[in-house]
């Protein structure tokens, strides 16, 4: 007991500013500014082109007004993992932050990284990932790949340096990109092109596949849902990483409070912000060179349109920073997750002690190795699939965990209450099912790696319980 009096504590210095531009911060990425050329490529129309947005801001913001509940009722940091352990059982607590950590966290930090590389290959040509600086014939490294490692080692060593550290990055580099996005969409209703909008808007409400040469290919009523599903892992995945405030409530000051509400402001934020930008891509680009942007770059594309040539690098240099102060934030959050699991004996050790500045250092540099492996392993595309469908896996299961906590402690305190119970947190474990099922039939090649992954957990977690055992046995006998 003296000894763990001695070790470093979490300190409770992150107010409801510092929560909201977390949520926000690590929501808006790269997503919304490279995905809505996918989007459009599959659903063909500029009003399923903003229905498909509308449709991830419903479920993001549903969501996470259910998580207000859990949030007030668990106020310590591990998040969403300590409320699927409380809900359900420490198993299914670890398959989530086995997940969490095999892809979830880490295949969104590397494919955040990625992102990064391409809009600093914009700006400096020798970044690109056309740059291969390694062949081994089965096995490439490009300068893209090294930035994105780079930037992910870089952030994990200032966020080792202290909580107040990773603060001032994250909020100015969030602040700075909401400005950003917010002249980009003021300026953009100003450049409005009435011809270019009555083109988009015509027809906006039939769903087909926009081919490149510009030719639409009609879907079957089944193809419709499997194209409005495969377009939403590009929107899902740019509003994920909202629960982010979540993992560290530990240090938040009066979490009960400011926890839910981070959540609930950080969201709503990014929502409008997602919507009338993708409102502005249709009022000044045609849908065809909005599906067929360079290297999906839609925001470069509008940028050009509405400031000019320096325009777009102005837009380059802003996603840079939206995409580093992204990862800041996922960086930030996520070792807590494995902080707290190792505190519950079902992580590494050592994950669970903190260095002299109160912050998890090992759970940060293991983040990084793993991400940084992910940078080398795959296309940004590959991981957005794997990730979009294991992450609502999740969010169903948690949100369906409220419905449980209901039933099993009826009388335990509850400062926030998930809005609308039960009609909208049951609509959205629907909404998520019915995701979940469209992506398996209709991209398989991502989701089962996903599922694999989250169930080669189950082995993982009766191993490293055993050992548990044999050290708790080794214990009482000595």
């Amino acid at each position: 007991m003296k000894e763990d009096l001695k070790q470093p504590q979490m300190k409770h210095e992150l107010g409801l500013l510092d929560g909201t531009m977390l949520v926000a911060g690590s929501m808006i990425g790269s997503g919304i500014f490279i995905v809505s050329a996918d989007i459009t490529r599959n659903v063909g129309s500029a009003g399923w082109l903003i229905a498909v947005w509308l449709i991830t801001g419903f479920m993001t913001l549903t969501a996470a007004l259910s998580y207000g509940e859990l949030s007030g009722m668990f106020p310590k940091a591990g998040g969403q993992y300590v409320y699927l352990k409380e809900a359900y059982n420490k198993l299914i607590g670890f398959l989530y932050g086995w997940s969490f950590f095999a892809v979830i966290q880490t295949g969104t930090i590397a494919a955040v990284g990625v992102a990064f590389s391409k809009f600093a290959a914009y700006l400096i040509h020798p970044l690109s990932e056309d740059n291969i600086l390694l062949n081994f014939g089965f096995f490439k490294v490009s300068a893209a790949q090294v930035v994105s490692i780079v930037v992910i080692l870089l952030l994990t060593f200032i966020n080792t340096r202290g909580v107040k550290s990773g603060k001032i990055i994250q909020t100015t580099f969030t602040l700075t990109k909401l400005l950003s996005l917010f002249g980009l969409i003021v300026f953009g209703f100003i450049a409005l092109d009435s011809d270019v909008w009555h083109l988009n808007w015509s027809n906006a409400w039939t769903l087909h596949q926009l081919n490149t040469d510009g030719s639409f290919t009609e879907y079957t009523t089944a193809a419709a849902l499997g194209a409005i599903a495969a377009s939403m892992v590009g929107s899902i995945f740019s509003s994920d990483a909202w629960n982010s405030v979540t993992f560290i409530a530990g240090e938040m000051k009066n979490p009960k409070r400011n926890v839910g509400l981070s959540l609930f402001f950080g969201t709503m934020i990014v929502t409008l912000i997602y919507v009338s930008a993708n409102i502005v891509y249709t009022a000044v680009l045609p849908l065809h060179d909005i599906a067929t942007a360079d290297r999906d770059r839609v925001a470069v594309a509008a940028s050009h349109v509405i400031f000019g040539q320096a325009g777009t690098v102005v837009i380059a240099l802003m996603i840079m920073i939206s995409t580093f102060g992204c990862n800041n934030g996922l960086i930030f959050a996520g070792a807590r997750v494995y902080y707290t699991m190792a505190k519950d004996g079902l992580f590494f050790k050592k994950t669970g002690t903190l260095n002299k500045y109160a912050v998890p250092e090992f759970g940060l540099w293991i983040q990084a190795l793993v991400a940084s492996i992910l940078c080398l392993s795959g296309k940004y595309g590959d991981l957005l699939d794997m990730i979009s469908f294991v992450v609502v896996l999740f969010y169903v299961l948690t949100i369906f965990g409220i419905f449980r906590l209901r039933k099993l402690r009826p009388d335990a305190e509850r400062p926030y209450r998930a809005f609308g119970y039960p009609v909208l947190p049951a609509v959205y474990i629907l909404m998520g099912i019915a995701f979940c099922i469209l992506l398996i039939i209709y991209k398989p090649n991502f989701t089962w790696p996903g599922l694999i992954i989250v169930l080669i957990g189950i082995p993982i977690y009766y191993f490293s319980q055993r050992n548990v055992k044999h050290e708790d046995q080794s214990l009482t006998v000595n």
